[in-house]
């Protein structure tokens, strides 16, 4: 899967499927790995909503790197982690910010999208008016920043 195959994938997985942000980002970066793990998509739906619906740390960041860290990171003691981690998840930080939410000077989802999620009236007018284009976008380009710095190893 290209990284522009990943943001094409992850748009129609938000925009046409109703996945969250976080989960679509991590579904493709996986497939792009060539991992496939559904619980880590259930997991990652809790940190939609800038973790679990509180406005916090936007979920296609929070997608993003938890890939990172199914590439580098280990899951038993007698594994080692890849320093490089560290240095990707920096980049890829550093670039959400500054490249791809620009705008809005933050990587807080409260205000990127401009609602609070916990506002069930917020929340619908959310998903009925222009303001999802946005984070569809983001979630897109997310998905490809993250496919370009796979591809880089």
């Amino acid at each position: 899967m290209t990284p522009k195959e990943m943001r094409k994938k992850s748009i129609a997985m938000m925009a046409v499927e109703r996945f969250h942000c976080s989960q679509a980002v991590a579904a493709v970066g996986q497939e792009k790995l060539g991992r496939g793990n559904d619980e880590v998509i259930r997991a990652m739906g809790a940190f939609g909503g800038g973790l679990g619906g509180n406005g916090e740390v936007c979920g296609a960041l929070a997608g993003a790197l938890a890939v990172i860290g199914l590439r580098y990171s280990r899951a038993h003691a007698e594994e080692k982690e890849n320093p490089q981690m560290w240095a990707d998840t920096q980049e890829m930080v550093r670039r959400f910010r500054d490249e791809i939410v620009k705008l809005d000077g933050t990587i807080c989802c409260r205000d990127i999208a401009q609602v609070n999620w916990l506002s069930r009236t917020e929340t619908k007018a959310f998903y009925q008016g222009d303001k999802v284009k946005k984070c569809i976008r983001i979630v897109g380009e997310t998905a490809l920043l993250l496919g370009e710095m796979l591809e880089r190893g």
